[in-house]
C-alpha cells in the first residue's frame, strides 16, 4: 500500500523538524530532535490509503516507520555522548586549570604570548564547565530548569567561537613576531593588550543574542529538553551558515594564511630552533582542522539538506547527524588539546609550571625575581622568541 499524494513530504518534515542536526548545545541533540519528531509523528501525522487494495509498497515504506529510526540513535547519544564529555571535561578541567594557576603565579613575567594562552585556558576552562549539563541531558533529559537552559547555553556559545577566534589571534600574533620580528612589538601588544577583547569576547557575546531569545525548555513525553526554537526552518538556516562561518572559515583562513606564511619563512632558516619551530607550526594547523573540519563538513551537508538541495533517504540522514553527534564530540577534544599545544611545548611554560607546583605544594607563593635579574624572561619579543614557539 502507498501512502496518499503528499505524505512523503510530511513524514520528511516530522523527521527533520525543530533543529536539523547539531546535536548538542546551540542547536538540538539527535536525540531530542527526533523524539520530538516522534512524538509529532505519533500525534499529527496520518495516512490516507487509496482504495484498490493493492499491497504495492512504495517510496513510502520508510515513512511508515519511526521517523528517522530516532530511537536507535537516541540509544547510542545516551552511552556515547556521557562517555566522550566525561572524558573532556576531566583532561580539560586538569589542563587548562594548570595553565591558569601558572599564569597567575608567573603574573610579572607574562609575555604577550602568555596572554594570549591566559585568555584561551579562560575560554577553555568555561566551555568544559557546560559538558557536565550536556551530559546529563543526553543521558536522561533536561532537567535544571529554563533559567539553567539559557545561561548554559549563553556559556557554551561565548567559549565556543572565542576559543576559535583566539587561535586565530594567536596565529597573527606568530605571524608578527616571526615574519615582521624588528617592528612587530606594538602591534603585537596593541593586538594582546586590546584588540583582543573587540575581536574575540565581544563578538562571542554579541552572538548569544540568539541564545537569550530562542533557547528555552519544553516537555515531550515525560522528558524535559533544552533547545533553540526557532519559530521556522529559516531562522535556523541563517544561524547555521553564522556558525559555520565565524566557527571554521574565517578563523580557519586566518589560522592557514598566517601558519603558511610562517612555514615559508623558516624553511628557508637553518638551526634548530627553526625546524623545531616548523614541526610545531604543522602540528597547529593539522590540530585545528583534523580536529573541526569533520563536524563542519557534517553540517554543511546537513544544511544541504535543510535547503531542499538535495532530499536523502531517512537512512542517510540518520546517517548525517550521528556523524555530526560523534565529530562535533571528537572536535570538543580542541580544547584538551590546546593548553599541550600552546603552553605545555615551550620550555619557559614547562619550568613555570615545574615552580608554581612546587611552590604550591609547600604552600608558599612563587618567588618573582626582581626586575634587574629577569632579562632573559622579559615580554619583548626577541630573535629567539620571534624564530620559535618553544621559547616563550
Amino acid at each position: 500500500m502507498q501512502p496518499a499524494a503528499g505524505t512523503s513530504g510530511l513524514a520528511h518534515r516530522a523527521c527533520a523538524q525543530n533543529e536539523r542536526a547539531k546535536p548538542r548545545p546551540g542547536l538540538a541533540s539527535l536525540g531530542e530532535r527526533q523524539e520530538t519528531a516522534a512524538a509529532e509523528w505519533s500525534s499529527g501525522v496520518s495516512f490516507e490509503f487509496p482504495d484498490n487494495g493493492t499491497d504495492e509498497v512504495g517510496s513510502g515504506e520508510l515513512d511508515l516507520k519511526e521517523p528517522c529510526y530516532w530511537q536507535e540513535n537516541a540509544d547510542f547519544n545516551r552511552i556515547f555522548l556521557p562517555t566522550i564529555y566525561s572524558i573532556i571535561f576531566l583532561t580539560g578541567i586538569i589542563g587548562n586549570g594548570l595553565v591558569i594557576v601558572v599564569m597567575g603565579y608567573q603574573k610579572k613575567l607574562r609575555s604577550m604570548t602568555d596572554k594570549y594562552r591566559l585568555h584561551l585556558s579562560v575560554a577553555d576552562l568555561l566551555f568544559v564547565i557546560t559538558l557536565p549539563f550536556w551530559s546529563v541531558d543526553a543521558a536522561i533529559g533536561w532537567y535544571f530548569g529554563k533559567f539553567l537552559c539559557k545561561a548554559i547555553h549563553v556559556i557554551y556559545t561565548v567559549n565556543l567561537y572565542s576559543s576559535v577566534l583566539i587561535l586565530a589571534f594567536i596565529s597573527l600574533d606568530r605571524y608578527l613576531a616571526i615574519v615582521h620580528a624588528t617592528n612587530s612589538q606594538r602591534p603585537r601588544k596593541l593586538l594582546a593588550e586590546k584588540i583582543v577583547y573587540i575581536g574575540v569576547w565581544l563578538p562571542a557575546l554579541l552572538l548569544t543574542v540568539p541564545d537569550l531569545i530562542f533557547a528555552k525548555t519544553s516537555e515531550v513525553g515525560e522528558k524535559y529538553l533544552c533547545d533553540r526554537i526557532y519559530p521556522h526552518d529559516n531562522w535556523l538556516i541563517s544561524f547555521r551558515f553564522q556558525h559555520i562561518l565565524v566557527g571554521l572559515v574565517l578563523p580557519g583562513l586566518i589560522i592557514l594564511i598566517c601558519y603558511c606564511i610562517i612555514i615559508s619563512k623558516l624553511s628557508h632558516s637553518k638551526g634548530h630552533q627553526k625546524r623545531k619551530a616548523l614541526k610545531t607550526t604543522v602540528i597547529l594547523i593539522l590540530a585545528f582542522f583534523a580536529c573541526w573540519l569533520p563536524y563542519y563538513i557534517g553540517i554543511s551537508i546537513d544544511t544541504f539538506i535543510l535547503l531542499g538541495v538535495f532530499r536523502p533517504r531517512c537512512s542517510f540522514e540518520t546517517m548525517v547527524t550521528k556523524w555530526i553527534s560523534i565529530t562535533e564530540a571528537l572536535a570538543f577534544f580542541h580544547c584538551c588539546l590546546n593548553p599541550i599545544l600552546y603552553a605545555f611545548l615551550g620550555a619557559k611554560f614547562k619550568t613555570s609550571a615545574q615552580n608554581a607546583l612546587t611552590s604550591v605544594s609547600r604552600g608558599s607563593s612563587l618567588k618573582i625575581l626582581p626586575k634587574g635579574k629577569r632579562a632573559g624572561h622579559s615580554s619583548v619579543s626577541t630573535e629567539s622568541e620571534s624564530s620559535s614557539f618553544h621559547s616563550s
